[in-house]
């Protein structure tokens, strides 16, 4: 699994040595920019961070070859290449993989030919990011550029990919064949999709340029053109491939799995946000990552149509972006015969057990755990998990709940002690224990005596433990990412995140990411909970009761008169962030 790594194609701009601890991205890693590996974990995302100092004990690390082997350029040999040959046009670099097997040489000539009058609607993104420091949350890290692709869509929006312009201070466009660039703004972005939209204030943007239509999704061995600027050149580039397979798959952004397309065209850093267009010239999907592994080439993946438009309609309706909602349950599969007899089912009946129902969604009312699912809004599951999609083919019941609208009704048909029965579900967003991503948000921080007390999230425990945070981090904290569900809807994670040493808290000071679980006696809820039971503590100490039977024990008085003291050595602005004092 380790070895198993998809990337996505932000392009970065800046290029420093790595021995250095400037914020800049070394020239390997503007080239691997954004991989992460393919785990169930949420993985690392390399976005040109100095080396990170890695605490604490987690999982021993997988065998295998080390990342310098793993990320390597490995070169076809000349059975494997097949014919390659390159057409200009202009600005335009046109490189076609000629591999005879998919018989697709043809189509994929037709198809850059159909994409070549819409590829005025392609624009280049320039980004400035200014990302927060999660181990030091009262400060962000040196601001750095990167570069990536995107396209104009009707009603003067222009799409891009979420990870393009994460963090973003400043954000540019340019239009093929200017000198120019406009600036623009933000309107929305979709974390679980990857798909951000931009627009631009300035008229002269929008002369000339017709938006891009939007094509039905591709079948099997459909030829396909992403057309974009990746590393290697200013100017647009196209790579043309097919439709390989189509299936639920995991968004590396923010571990999310909904629909995509894997094609046979190469995705590159600075592809992100570029469309792919059919035979016909009409858009049907967004480059946002690729495979990158030794014995796998050209492997790239499309945010298809039906993705692209739940994104669009979604900020139409509602004006902002919910997200994508889920049946917000764990499911075992029923392939095991025993398994079907033991639960009651009968030989024409197929489904998934319910193995557990978050407390936080709104079926939990409603749902129990080993119910049978037998169908979703009127399509039966299979014993796999698996609805037809399409003549001749299956995909998971994902995609079903994908399809859905955050706030929408579902009909659900399950299995109880024999018994049939329907509900009338309403779908919800995941909240999870521990976020794959704060959306922008600066991390929450509180400070008193010393002690660092944060919230943690994907990206914490990114900072923290690097991109294998999903083997070094401690095992309490990995145990609760995977496992652990939210009992309500404002439950987080609070840890003490690292001791600011004083004469205040001596003997405390190894105390690192270790969890707090009741402040005198009451349990921790939150991070802004805990700010306020110690801002309103009038007893004479001050008892943290932590993970692994520990405790932390301050004279209230003296603590309090101590904060104050340790934030001026240490340039700290305030003892707590913002968003705790309101």
């Amino acid at each position: 699994m380790a070895d198993l790594k998809r990337k996505r194609g932000r392009k970065p701009k800046n290029v420093v040595d790595n021995s250095t601890d400037a914020p800049g991205i070394s020239s390997k890693e503007a080239l691997d920019d954004g991989v992460l590996s393919a785990t169930p974990v949420e993985t690392a995302i390399t976005n040109g961070d100095p080396p990170t100092h890695r605490r604490g004990r987690g999982r021993p690390k997988k065998g295998g070859k080390h990342d310098e082997e793993v990320d390597r350029d490995i070169a076809a040999s000349p059975e494997r290449r097949g014919h390659r040959f390159a057409e200009h046009n202009g600005d335009i670099t046109t490189v076609l993989s000629g591999d005879l097997r998919h018989g697709a040489d043809l189509a994929a000539v037709a198809a850059a030919a159909k994409a070549a009058p819409s590829m005025d609607a392609v624009v280049k993104v320039f980004c400035v990011h200014t990302e927060p420091n999660f181990s030091l949350p009262w400060q962000r890290k040196r601001q750095y550029s990167s570069s990536s692709s995107g396209f104009i869509i009707g009603g003067r929006r222009v799409l891009t990919n979420a990870h393009s312009v994460e963090h973003h201070t400043q954000v540019k466009l340019k239009k093929r064949g200017s000198d120019t660039k406009y600036l623009a703004t933000v309107l929305s972005i979709g974390t679980e999709c990857d798909i951000a939209m931009l627009t631009v204030n300035d008229d002269e943007f929008w002369e000339g340029v017709s938006p891009l239509e939007f094509g039905d999704l591709p079948a099997l061995q459909d030829a396909v053109t992403v057309v974009g600027y990746p590393i290697g050149g200013d100017t647009i580039s196209v790579t043309s491939g097919v439709v390989s397979r189509i299936e639920i798959l995991s968004y590396v952004h923010v571990s999310t799995e909904l629909l995509g397309l894997q094609i046979d065209a190469a995705i590159n850093s600075g592809n992100s946000g570029g469309p792919a267009f059919n035979d016909k010239g009409k858009c049907v999907g967004i480059a946002f990552q690729s495979l990158k592994h030794e014995d796998a080439e050209n492997i790239g993946y499309v945010i298809p149509t039906p993705v692209i438009m739940h994104f669009i309609q979604d900020y139409e309706k509602n004006g902002a972006y919910t997200g994508f909602p889920i049946i917000g349950i764990e499911w075992q599969k029923m392939e095991n015969p025993d398994l079907r007899l033991s639960m009651g089912m009968a030989h024409n009946q197929k489904g998934v057990r319910i193995r557990r129902v978050e407390p936080t969604a709104p079926e939990s009312n409603v749902l129990k755990p080993s119910d049978v699912i037998l169908s979703f809004d009127g399509v039966d599951i299979a014993n796999d998990g698996t609805v037809p999609f399409r003549h001749g083919e299956r995909i998971g019941f994902s995609y079903l709940v994908s399809q859905k609208y955050t706030g929408d009704d579902a009909q659900v048909k399950v299995l109880r002690k024999s018994k049939t029965l329907e509900f009338k579900i309403k779908l919800n967003a995941h909240k999870r224990l521990i976020p794959a991503h704060i959306k922008g948000k600066p991390p929450s921080y509180y400070i008193v005596g010393g002690f660092v007390f944060s919230a943690v999230s994907v990206p914490y425990l990114r900072s923290e433990y690097g991109k294998d945070y999903e083997f070094d981090a401690p095992v309490k904290l990995l145990d609760k990412l995977l496992h652990a569900m939210a009992q309500s809807m404002d439950e987080q994670l609070v840890v003490v995140s690292q001791v600011l040493v004083a004469d205040i808290n001596i003997g405390y000071e190894e105390l690192v990411n270790t969890q707090v679980i009741a402040f005198n006696g009451k349990p921790v809820k939150n991070l802004k909970s805990l700010a306020k039971m110690v801002e309103a503590c009038k007893e004479e100490y001050m008892k943290f009761d932590l993970d692994y039977n520990q405790i932390v024990v301050l004279q209230t008085t003296n603590a309090k008169a101590a904060t104050s003291d340790i934030l001026a050595m240490h340039c700290i602005p305030s003892a707590m962030s913002d968003d705790l004092k309101t």
